[in-house]
């Protein structure tokens, strides 16, 4: 693959592939892609292993998910329904490549730390935003 063309390939000018990409890449969506690689899940255990996420957040999240075809539901006929979700193969094979992401992201931690506290110390950061 040539990624100097990625943006595009659709002949869109990349609209669609921005638009996967963003929703790929928040951070709910990888943090509800991680936990459902443990297994089928219902959504008050998802809800519970996810720290922070709020239930109006999952719910858009996972509606998501369901509509671009990473995450199915199953529905039960029960008193209360019982809803499960669970990764697609399309959902699962998005795993190796986020967990490449973490990876990367855990290795260059100290250097981006160190960069980002350059660049405040060396930009003046608080007196030049005022001056903009």
């Amino acid at each position: 693959m040539q990624y100097e063309h990625t943006c595009m390939i659709r002949g869109d000018g990349g609209q669609t592939l921005r638009a996967i990409l963003d929703q790929i890449c928040n951070k709910w969506t990888l943090l509800v892609v991680a936990t459902l690689d443990q297994g089928t899940l219902r959504f008050t255990d998802l809800h519970q292993q996810i720290p922070g996420i709020s239930q109006r957040m999952l719910t858009l999240t996972l509606r998501n998910l369901e509509r671009d075809g990473l995450v199915s539901r199953t529905v039960y006929a029960e008193v209360p329904p019982r809803v499960e979700y669970t990764l697609t193969p399309t959902g699962k094979s998005l795993i190796p490549p986020a967990l490449a992401l973490a990876g990367w992201a855990i290795e260059h931690v100290p250097h981006i730390e160190a960069s980002r506290e350059a660049y405040q110390l060396n930009s003046g950061l608080g007196q030049r935003r005022g001056a903009e």
